[in-house]
């Protein structure tokens, strides 16, 4: 130590128990950078969606970037608070609430975009049952979570890989089964659209799996790392740890900022090259829907006609009121949902 560099053991526990703090929140900072344009871009482009709706996306923004804060002030107090005092920098992962309770937090702002998946996944397949079975998957991953922190705080080891265990596997097994259910019903949706519609919902079945895709992924790492000898070769899984919330915020951005992207693809609406390369038509932007939360239903075709009859015995024909009907564009397809 008197170099003032770390060798040795020193150096082993640093890189396995500071380091992947420092490269997560290196990370979490970087991606929210990517998450401050996807919200700059919703609220550009999206000033018509309800108020629901962007109540929903502020909380998120609000959330992510007290995450982020929160991940900074980790690393400053590990790494400028704590120079040259190692094992005291180690030890707040177990002595102090931010940071032992860092995971329940990444896992709080997980739950929060999973809800919202599993609200889309009922929206499109019309079904609680189909909802509530992934929505308790999500709610136990969160308890597990809840569970873990307690375990954390009293530094009992093994039982934190266990409940890390059940964490991380619920949201991974989550991830699949709301991504595929979620498709499933798109697909199955082809078969009662007009032709023109199919590229669409193939555009919502790709954007679906693109999606949920990075988090799943990330979790899968974070649990692969998580159960490698636990507490004793560091905690390497805190890097993905500290991503995951943010894959998670931005897949739920990308999801709705798509809309625009997928309506001029496809059709949806009369667009100009100027509304899809950033401007926005006011005029139409209330037709189109919101495609990538509607639930598709069965299109029809009738024909336009009118029938006469009698009135009343007086022997004056009158004209009934015709039913109409013409064919929906693809935007109407998709019941609109916000």
């Amino acid at each position: 130590m008197s170099s003032g560099r770390l060798t040795g053991e020193d150096l082993r526990l640093c890189m396995a128990w500071l380091g992947p703090w420092l490269v997560g929140g290196c990370l979490d900072m970087f991606l929210q950078g990517i998450l401050a344009a996807q919200f700059l871009n919703y609220f550009s482009f999206y000033r018509d969606d309800n108020l629901t709706l962007k109540i929903v996306v502020g909380v998120l923004a609000l959330l992510n970037t007290l995450k982020t804060i929160h991940s900074f002030a980790i690393v400053w107090i590990q790494n400028i608070v704590y120079f040259g005092d190692l094992n005291g920098a180690i030890l707040l992962n177990y002595t102090t609430w931010w940071q032992s309770g860092n995971p329940l937090i990444v896992a709080l702002c997980g739950f929060y975009v999973q809800m919202y998946f599993c609200y889309r996944l009922w929206v499109i397949s019309k079904k609680w049952y189909v909802a509530a079975p992934v929505t308790i998957i999500f709610l136990f991953a969160f308890l597990s979570m809840c569970v873990a922190t307690y375990f954390i705080t009293v530094v009992n080891l093994v039982q934190i890989s266990n409940w890390f265990a059940a964490h991380l596997s619920s949201v991974f097994a989550g991830d699949v089964i709301m991504s595929s259910t979620t498709a499933y019903f798109l697909i199955k949706s082809k078969h009662d659209v007009l032709p023109q519609t199919v590229g669409l919902i193939n555009s919502l079945v790709r954007l679906t799996f693109q999606t949920a895709a990075p988090a799943a992924i990330c979790a899968l790492f974070n649990l692969a790392f998580s159960q490698k000898n636990p507490g004793g070769s560091g905690i390497i899984s805190t890097a993905f740890n500290l991503m995951l919330p943010k894959l998670y915020a931005i897949s739920m951005m990308y999801t709705l900022n798509a809309r625009r992207t997928i309506r001029a693809s496809h059709g949806g609406v009369t667009t100009t090259s100027n509304e899809i390369s950033g401007a926005r038509s006011r005029g139409t932007r209330r037709q189109a829907g919101d495609i990538e939360l509607g639930a598709i239903q069965v299109v029809t075709q009738t024909e336009t006609h009118v029938d006469w009859e009698p009135a009343g015995g007086n022997g004056v024909d009158v004209k009934r009121d015709p039913y109409t009907s013409s064919r929906k564009s693809d935007a109407d397809e998709l019941e609109q949902y916000k």
